[in-house]
């Protein structure tokens, strides 16, 4: 197979960057190379080190003066949501009944699904996302659709068919023997084939009746390997519903630590009110708190105490996601702009490597794949995003008066967003380039 040697300034972390000063926390190279083979990263460091190793015959990209940083990894998705971002005017729940659920409703439609699939997947790698954790709807179809698009495109994706039995209208619910039966026919046919995984997927508490949160937990015993994604404390009409629903319940997450869905793939969308107690609760058990910072401003939901979820005693995993079509934009860079924001309104300040790491190896390691994706390090899938700190006008003329990596890094989170995206690799294979227009 032909090697494939990429040069630009690499960029990859090693562990979290406490400071724009913290040079030990990342690993960068101003003339940098990638030697890829067979979807893999088998050098990185030096470009001449790296040309050294490369065989004859061996293709060269020269990307410079771009950064090339691992594909960044989109912790919470909902990919059948397309076609209500932007909707105007309501809260959580109103804006589950009004536009998500009617919209959610035409995946019975293997041929919907399979259209929006592909659209949704190129959108990721329109904006330099090589991985996400999607859920799909309650019909086994959309996860067929997503699964199969994801695979032929040779992605590490996760994604699930949303659990569902109640608080819905008919043509979205299952009930709690086909929704078990339905996630572990998926689970046979796609976990584990090519990059894919699975994830069983109660979409909330709300949507699930006690004896289907049972079989969730049942399919977590009996597949102890599998990410759970779902929802928590995202809303306070959300989580009183929720204790009416489940009157014998300690707080929302209780319902959850209950039918055994706590663990270290656990991954609970929002967590934006939790109490002492339930943050102690999801970090005792290694559950991942995802952070989705534009869908808490535009639902009015609240603001994620992200600095203190990661310096309390007990720190919290925390991820970060777009949440599509709650949130308003398929960008993790929008995103990290967004949640610095988010993260300003409760008195701190996000340093932009600490937001490079947690879009890259941060997100990596809360999904338990970093040692697949997330980083340049030699052994890891080549997925990778190649970043033009100059793609617009405004953003050329802010470069003239920038000095530092840190302050490029900070542009591209602020003004950057697809067309900052100069092209994208899955498994070693340009991406973006080949999306049609």
């Amino acid at each position: 197979m032909t090697q494939t040697l990429l040069r630009g300034r690499t960029l990859s972390f090693l562990r979290w960057p406490d400071n724009t000063n913290d040079h030990a926390a990342y690993r960068y190279e101003q003339d940098g190379g990638l030697l890829v083979d067979g979807g893999t990263i088998v050098a990185a460091g030096p470009y001449a080190d790296v040309a050294a190793k490369a065989g004859d015959g061996v293709k060269q990209i020269d990307h410079r003066p771009h950064l090339l940083l691992p594909g960044f990894i989109d912790a919470h998705v909902h990919f059948p949501q397309m076609g209500v971002i932007a909707s105007y005017g309501a809260e959580l729940l109103d804006w589950l009944n009004t536009y998500t659920f009617p919209e959610e409703t035409k995946f019975r439609d293997a041929q919907h699904g399979r259209r929006i699939a592909r659209l949704f997947l190129d959108e990721m790698v329109r904006q330099g996302t090589t991985t996400v954790a999607a859920y799909c709807s309650v019909h086994k179809q959309s996860a067929e659709a997503f699964f199969a698009e994801s695979h032929a495109r040779d992605m590490l994706n996760i994604a699930g068919k949303v659990m569902m039995d109640r608080n819905a209208p008919e043509g979205l619910r299952d009930t709690p023997q086909s929704g078990y039966d339905d996630s572990r026919a998926l689970i046979a046919e796609w976990h584990g084939r090519g990059r894919q995984l699975y994830a069983i997927t109660p979409r909330f508490a709300i949507t699930s009746t006690p004896e289907q949160m049972e079989m969730a937990g049942a399919l977590m015993r009996e597949f102890p390997d599998l990410h759970m994604q779902t929802h928590l404390s995202e809303n306070h009409a959300e989580i009183a519903f929720t204790q009416e629903l489940y009157p014998w319940s300690r707080d929302y997450t209780d319902v959850y630590e209950h039918y055994g869905l706590l663990g270290p793939r656990a991954l609970f969308g929002h967590c934006i009110h939790l109490s002492e107690r339930e943050a102690d609760a999801l970090s005792d058990s290694g559950s991942v708190a995802v952070f989705c910072p534009t869908s808490n401003l535009f639902l009015g939901s609240g603001l994620f105490d992200y600095q203190r979820y990661r310096r309390r005693a007990k720190r919290l995993r925390i991820a970060t996601a777009t949440d599509v079509g709650g949130g308003t934009n398929y960008s993790m860079l929008r995103t990290m702009d967004e949640g610095y924001k988010v993260i300003a309104l409760n008195g701190e300040k996000l340093n932009p490597f600490a937001s490079f790491w947690q879009i890259t190896r941060g997100n990596a390691e809360a999904l338990s794949i970093a040692d697949r994706v997330g980083t340049l390090d030699t052994g890891t899938a080549a997925d990778i995003t190649v970043l033009d700190a100059r793609a617009t006008p405004a953003m050329r003329l802010r470069m003239e008066t920038v000095g530092t990596l840190a302050e490029e890094l900070f542009l591209l989170q602020t003004l950057g967003d697809d067309r900052s995206i100069a092209e994208v690799y899955v498994a070693g294979k340009p991406a973006k380039s080949m999306l049609s227009t």
